[in-house]
């Protein structure tokens, strides 16, 4: 996946770790892991840079459309 740099808000690392601790907690669409995220931002902002806030479900979707499952779970489990 290429990102274009002059469109980027939001670092893959904050996608990611949002969506990984929303997931843990339950939730179960891109909106549910945006809402987590705007109720829980204060304490995802001790180790997430979110350097423009929370990203939309929007935007969640489009990433996780394009990553590579196969790629994104080997890093993980590395």
């Amino acid at each position: 996946m290429t990102r274009v740099q002059h469109s980027i808000e939001h670092l893959l690392i904050d996608i990611v770790m949002l969506t990984i601790c929303a997931v843990i907690c339950g939730v179960e669409s891109w909106g549910d892991v945006e809402n987590y995220g705007v109720v829980k931002q204060e304490w995802l902002e001790t180790f997430l840079d979110l350097p423009n806030g929370i990203p939309s479900h929007d935007t969640l979707e489009r990433v996780f459309t394009r990553l590579r499952p196969e790629a994104l779970q080997q890093r993980f489990l590395n």
